[in-house]
C-alpha cells in the first residue's frame, strides 16, 4: 500500500472512531452541560447535530478518495 493510501485510511479510521465515540456519548448521558434532561427526542436533536458536524470532514474524505483513485488510474495507464 502505498503512503498516500495509507494516510486516507488513517484518517478515515480517525473520523469514523471519533464519531463513533461522540455518537455512543450522546446517547448514553442522561444529562447535558446545561443540565437539561436528555430525552429520546433531544438525544436525536443532538445527533443530527453531530452528524452535520461530520459532513464536512467526510465530504473532505470523499474528495480525496475520487483525487487518489483518480491518480492511481491514471499511474497504471502511464506503466
Amino acid at each position: 500500500m502505498k503512503k498516500g493510501w495509507g494516510a486516507w485510511w488513517i484518517a478515515t479510521i480517525f473520523w469514523f472512531v471519533l464519531f463513533v465515540i461522540g455518537t455512543v456519548f450522546v446517547w448514553v448521558r442522561d444529562v447535558d452541560g446545561a443540565g437539561v434532561t436528555q430525552t429520546p427526542l433531544l438525544k436525536l436533536v443532538a445527533f443530527i447535530v453531530l452528524l452535520m458536524a461530520f459532513m464536512i470532514p467526510l465530504a473532505i474524505q470523499v474528495v480525496w478518495l475520487i483525487v487518489k483513485l483518480r491518480k492511481s488510474n491514471s499511474e497504471k495507464v502511464n506503466v
